[in-house]
């Protein structure tokens, strides 16, 4: 990283944001995402295609959200343990 991402201060809402994702464990979000496949797969199997694509979509970003969740409790806000 460069020497000025250090001075750069998270906002507001993204602290309290973070404070409320921190609360949920790392594994819900995978789970979330295991649930929406095999939802989805059960849809698809069931005939019902465009259901199938609107909840399979949902695993990439409770991925996401669990990948930033736990970037976010190891590494604190801005980079700083708490």
């Amino acid at each position: 990283m460069d020497s000025n991402s250090s001075t750069i201060k998270e906002g507001k809402l993204a602290k309290e944001i973070e404070d409320v994702t921190a609360r949920v464990s790392s594994d819900k979000y995978l789970w979330g995402a295991v649930g929406a496949m095999v939802v989805s797969a059960g849809y698809l199997c069931a005939g019902k295609k465009h259901t199938a694509l609107f909840i399979g979509q949902w695993a990439a970003p409770l991925l996401i959200m669990g990948l930033y969740n736990k970037l976010v409790k190891v590494e604190g806000h801005e980079g700083e343990k708490e």
